[in-house]
């Protein structure tokens, strides 16, 4: 993910404003681990600041005439994000804003509904800068960035200024950093070409060791599982260190994982339990548990009681929805084909034209903060009531349909059932409701990857395996989407749901490319950086779901996996400003690709 991006950061106030964060951070006895994390804190800030020197200095010292300059700036680069690594979780904790100066992701970030955004800036940003094309034109650019580091970073001391935290502070901290490695560390996100991932995940594992230490002086079965579990994870991070072998997937079975339930095991027991952010559920027993997320931490957090499952079920078949009686929200999302059509782009409500864009599946769509390829609706009912009256897909009159309903003596009892505490229940509010509540209970979780994390080693082929470490890794694919459910859904808060401009081709002749005129988020909201833009759908039961891409062009995964393995549109020759995939090359054989391929099969449930 290396945007064409703009230059000049400035970041007014810096210090002023971390030190009103340290004040707000109230006092406790509750903190044994304190001194512990914050004098590691404290060491790991004068290393980082020594290491942003350097970096600074070389690439102040990057000549054109002097190619190895290059190679030494990346060099400092790689030791300069160890370091910061080594402080990650307490920053991204206590001190988030302050974080992203240093570590923010290389592409303009827009907040919404504001419509700021901020350039990108950091480490990040210097690394997609040295790998371009020509570094040496970015020179002026790189040394702008590290003056940045490198001026802050030498008073990150200052926000320790009667700064406290609770040891519940501290465990949460730690058990967010957990995640941030199984998803982000690992599969390289920060850094994908410096490919310095399984180091940093390394060090950060190394700093949740440190901050541990305090809790861990206890010889109970629960402490000892945890610093064993510590070491085995940093053992295994320290003997593999190499990106592309890396073995993701038995360092998360076989450590990484029952680490993380081990950790959770701790924290109860010492009653050090605190949730103050993520839509991650803490009493799931691991990542890749089928309560992993939490859904009422989603817009239309709905009960699920049978009464409104049942009738929303009935109701996502019901051809009274429509205006012309014959369709349904089956129509183009069939139960059999995995809740899509099979259709590049689905039949209008004329039987003859087709919409605008692809119907994806609805599996996990109720684990996303914006529904519609483009982000339109930021709930599932806002959707329903969306397609329902939308002229080209179902046509549907809200009070005609209503009046429909209401006819049924059937549907009026179903009503009352599943919305008993309301006089007048058939409303589009209630029956977008209890669609809703239908669609959120398609995530069954249970594919062979599923099956294998649970404890059946013998779910996933040789090749799977294979497939899933270069999904991880090599291939990139786990850093748009993002594990469990390998959506846009962004780790380790998942409070952020994607967009991404890959450069999409409108044909599937990349010989002769042609850009795709689909302006995506751009048409709702209306800045450069959304043009192009789509929401990142999930990879479960893509397997199922052909033809791909919001416009459908790709007819299978082959074709999918030759369009990002060349680069996207830019890849391919396209002149595509704001996108947001590399547009170099995976460097993918064929019989990875096909062992990716083989991965995503592994991603479908039990239909």
């Amino acid at each position: 993910m290396f945007p064409n991006s703009k230059k000049n950061i400035i970041w007014p106030c810096f210090f002023l404003s971390v030190l009103c964060m340290a004040w707000t951070l109230k006092p406790t006895q509750d903190n044994i681990g304190l001194t512990n994390t914050v004098e590691y804190f404290r060491a790991g800030s004068a290393t980082f600041a020594a290491a942003a020197l350097k970096l600074q200095d070389a690439i102040s010292a990057m000549d054109a005439h002097q190619p190895q300059s290059i190679t030494s700036a990346k060099n400092a680069l790689r030791a300069c994000r160890q370091e910061y690594k080594k402080m990650e979780c307490f920053m991204d904790y206590f001190f988030y804003s302050s974080s992203l100066v240093y570590n923010r992701p290389p592409k303009i970030e827009v907040e919404e509904p504001y419509m700021e955004y901020q350039e990108p800036t950091g480490l990040q940003q210097i690394a997609a800068l040295l790998f371009d094309k020509d570094p040496f034109s970015k020179k002026e650019e790189l040394l702008a960035q590290t003056a940045v580091i490198t001026s802050s970073s030498k008073d990150l001391g200052a926000l320790l200024y009667q700064f406290t935290a609770t040891d519940k502070e501290i465990m949460e901290s730690l058990r967010l950093e957990l995640v941030r490695i199984y998803t982000l560390s690992i599969t390289g996100y920060d850094a994908p070409e410096l490919k310095s991932g399984i180091q940093e995940a390394y060090q950060a594992m190394t700093a949740i060791q440190y901050c541990l230490q305090p809790f861990l002086q206890a010889t109970d079965p629960a402490t000892k599982r945890v610093s064993e579990g510590l070491a085995q994870c940093i053992q295994y991070l320290q003997q593999h260190p190499d990106f592309d072998t890396f073995n993701r997937l038995e360092f998360l079975s076989d450590f990484a994982l029952p680490l993380q339930e081990n950790l959770s095991i701790l924290i109860q027991a010492r009653h050090l339990y605190l949730h103050t952010r993520s839509a991650l559920n803490y009493d799931a027993k691991n990542l890749f548990s089928k309560n992993a997320l939490n859904p009422t931490a989603f817009p239309n957090a709905l009960p699920t009681n049978k009464p409104l499952v049942a009738l929303g079920k009935k109701l996502f078949f019901e051809k009274a929805l429509s205006g012309n009686l014959h369709r349904n929200c089956a129509t183009c999302h069939q139960p059999e084909k995995y809740f899509s059509d099979g259709l590049p782009t689905s039949i209008a409500f004329d039987g003859k034209s087709h919409v605008k864009r692809n119907a994806p599946s609805l599996y996990y769509a109720g684990f996303q903060y914006a529904q519609f390829w483009d982000g339109r609706e930021k709930n599932l009912t806002g959707q329903i009531e969306n397609v329902i009256r939308n002229p080209t897909e179902m046509n549907g009159i809200h009070q005609v349909v209503i009046g429909r309903i209401k006819d049924s003596i059937g549907y009026q009892q179903a009503f009352k059932q599943a919305f008993p505490a309301t006089e007048d229940a058939v409303t589009m509010q209630n029956l977008s409701v209890a669609i809703a509540a239908f669609i959120n209970t398609l995530a069954p979780m249970s594919a062979p990857l599923d099956d294998y994390f649970a404890g059946n080693k013998n779910a996933l082929t040789p090749q799977q395996i294979n497939g899933f470490n270069l999904f991880m890794g090599k291939a990139q694919c786990g850093t748009c989407h993002f594990a469990p459910l390998f959506n846009g859904l962004t780790p380790p808060l998942y409070q952020l749901t994607e967009y991404e401009n890959t450069g999409l081709t409108a044909n599937d002749n990349f010989q002769h490319p042609q850009k795709d005129n689909d302006a995506g988020r751009f048409d709702f909201f209306s800045i450069s950086f959304y043009q192009g833009a789509f929401k990142t759908p999930t990879v479960r039961n893509a397997a199922m779901t052909a033809p791909y891409m919001h416009n459908g062009v790709f007819k299978d995964l082959e074709k999918v996996m030759e369009f990002y393995n060349a680069g996207g549109g830019a890849g391919l020759g396209l002149v595509i400003p704001d996108q947001t995939l590399s547009g170099k090359p995976l460097g993918l054989s064929s019989q990875e690709t096909k062992d990716i391929i083989a991965f995503i099969q592994a991603l479908t449930d039990k239909n």
